[in-house]
């Protein structure tokens, strides 16, 4: 295995401009796959998941010029209607392209085989099969009930009666209906049963269908109507925002070491995770918010505070708060993020053990963690990351706290941010 050693730093600072967002990424090319005309996309995320999305896209007939040297993607849309009928389909473990792509394809009266990597068939997606089989859907698990490998074959869509999705697994069952059904052309309701988590990357998909001329009316977070003949038409032009989760690491080793910026966010971000900037502003860093970039530096104190924060609007930036407790000044509990199981690992168990190597004394539960710093961070720990690229960044940060660290699989980060230990290595002082 691939290991990469973080020799120990001190200090935090500099600027760093951030690859495009992978929610705001998948989520546009499905969309512009699917509208009314060519659609030119300016700040597309080059990464695993983006590559196994543009791969899917191909088989199923969608033209797509992406010029060398060029930072413009051009996708030409099929108005709803994929031309390729027939396709298997490798999505690696890429969520927000298995799960979306799953809806559509459902819709789309072809024969479709989905599969992916072992985790990827690992990760539940019954709840999303539920909801599209009780429109009709033809779907059949392959290997494990509940799990892919999937295989989808042409259907009688009938969604006269309302589709009932459970909120409290996974968001992105809810964003895979809301994208896909559109393309019955019918009038529809989604119901969605028990307390919707994440709901900041339902507005993101909300934001981009009405980018794509697609409104949802929307009656709370328990119910969405989409009208009937709904249609994907191009914007023509559309800029892909840094990615708000990958600014945590940046805005976190500047809270820890320094003062560090991020180019390609602001404010405005119509990504959850820009909250992640107000979760440690209560942690006692200093936040400035600029016109499209964030700063965020260290305590005048130089000593973090600890928090007690439910964190079902920032599942995934969540995580890089559990390593900056390493750094806080008691314990830190983070609350609500029983998504965390479910993802590329088991977050809750993966972050908990590894910060046990690091010294910290860590409560995990079936949605909370709690973790207590130690006196001394333990040097020379070496971090397991189960492929899962958010375990990798995250703990490049316990590096600031003056000790060396060793990350196992480093390449993982390539799922989201291929260069990010480049970047990383460019901000970091001893």
């Amino acid at each position: 295995m691939e290991q990469l050693l973080l020799q120990p730093a001190s200090t935090a600072t500099g600027s760093i401009t951030l690859p495009g967002s992978k929610s705001i990424s998948n989520r546009t090319l499905l969309l512009a796959a699917l509208a009314e005309g060519m659609t030119q996309i300016k700040g597309l995320l080059a990464s695993d998941d983006t590559d196994r999305m543009l791969e899917a896209l191909k088989l199923l007939g969608i033209n797509i010029d992406r010029e060398k040297q060029s930072e413009y993607v051009f996708i030409f849309g099929v108005n709803g209607n994929f031309k390729n009928k027939k396709a298997d389909l490798f999505l690696g473990n890429a969520g927000t392209a298995f799960r979306p792509l799953t809806a559509a394809l459902a819709f789309s009266q072809g024969d479709y085989y989905l599969h992916g990597v072992p985790r990827m068939h690992e990760r539940p997606i019954a709840d999303l099969v539920n909801a599209l089989r009780q429109a009709g859907a033809n779907i059949k698990y392959l290997e494990n009930d509940g799990f892919p490998p999937l295989k989808i074959s042409p259907a009688s869509i009938d969604v006269s009666k309302p589709i009932k999705i459970r909120g409290d697994v996974s968001s992105q069952f809810l964003t895979a209906l809301l994208m896909a059904l559109p393309l019955t052309k019918q009038e529809t309701t989604i119901e969605v049963i028990g307390e919707l988590i994440s709901k900041p990357y339902i507005e993101i998909t909300l934001n981009l269908m009405k980018k794509f001329g697609v409104e949802v009316q929307r009656e709370g977070w328990e119910r969405f109507v989409i009208t009937a003949n709904s249609n994907y038409i191009s914007p023509k032009q559309i800029l892909v925002e840094g990615d708000a989760s990958s600014a945590s690491y940046f805005l976190a080793a500047g809270a820890i070491g320094g003062i560090v910026s991020v180019r390609g966010v602001s404010k405005d971000s119509i990504q959850g995770d820009i909250k992640f900037a107000e979760a440690i502003e209560m942690m006692g860093v200093e936040i400035y918010y600029g016109e499209d970039f964030l700063s965020a530096s260290k305590p005048k104190n130089g000593k973090l505070k600890s928090i007690n924060l439910d964190c079902n609007h920032i599942p995934d930036a969540a995580m890089t708060l559990a390593v900056m407790a390493l750094f806080a000044d008691g314990t830190t509990t983070l609350r609500n993020i029983a998504s965390w199981r479910v993802k590329e690992t088991d977050r809750i168990f993966a972050m908990a053990t590894e910060l046990r190597k690091v010294g910290a004394i860590v409560e995990e539960g079936a949605d909370y963690i709690k973790i207590t710093p130690p006196a001394q961070l333990t040097p020379n720990a070496v971090i397991d990351t189960y492929d899962d690229h958010r375990m990798a960044m995250c703990f490049s940060l316990v590096s600031l706290g003056g000790v060396p660290i060793t990350i196992n699989d480093p390449n993982c980060v390539a799922k989201t941010f291929p260069n990010y230990f480049a970047e990383f290595a460019k901000i970091c002082h001893s």
